[in-house]
């Protein structure tokens, strides 16, 4: 069982709680307008990893909290993810999924993949990145109708607090030059970050 992955990051603070692993998906028909990711809507490309191969690569990577299944869109892959989240969970790592779907949508769909991606997620983030709602002033998220579904115990501390966990972003420098950013920013902060770089 193959996973199509766009971006791989072994180790984020910005991504969800603590110290997380996350994974961007390839593959995005949802395609919101504005979204810090176009590139990670085609189909198919990129590269596909084995389950089994990035759940070691996980596993045996820093000490990490939790994994963030980002995207693209992971109820795409929503088989494959539910079975790496499995893996993931029985070594104690909490899942944290990100979709543009809306919870009521998935709870109702008869698509039982995404009903078990939905089974080993913690907190599902969800709602489509919606470019005239913008809104910052919430962890992980950057529109207002985006919410936050804490479906186990596990961040459920987390829930009456959550307005006071602050935005940001994360700065890499690859060993070809490449500048990687993540995390939630205003683009023409992105840019102007650039232009004095």
């Amino acid at each position: 069982m193959y996973l199509y992955v766009y971006k791989f990051l072994p180790q984020t603070q910005v991504e969800g709680p603590g110290e997380r692993a996350c994974i961007y998906v390839q593959g995005c028909s949802i395609g919101c307008e504005g979204c810090i990711t176009p590139k990670s809507w085609q189909e198919k490309i990129n590269h596909k990893v084995k389950v089994k191969d990035i759940a070691e690569t996980i596993l045996q990577g820093p000490e990490i909290e939790g994994v963030t299944f980002s995207g693209g869109e992971p109820f795409e892959q929503a088989k494959t993810l539910a079975k790496l989240g499995n893996i993931l969970q029985k070594e104690s790592l909490s899942i944290v999924t990100f979709t543009g779907h809306v919870l009521e949508n998935i709870v109702k769909s008869s698509n039982d993949d995404w009903h078990e991606l939905l089974s080993v997620t913690d907190l599902l983030i969800d709602g489509p990145y919606m470019k005239d709602k913008l809104d910052l002033t919430r962890p992980w998220v950057g529109s207002s109708n985006q919410k936050y579904h804490f479906l186990t115990k596990r961040y459920q501390h987390i829930q009456s607090d959550i307005n006071e966990i602050p935005n940001k972003i994360e700065i890499r420098l690859k060993d070809d030059g490449e500048i990687v950013i993540n995390g939630i920013v205003r683009q023409k902060n992105i840019e102007d970050l650039l232009d004095g770089i």
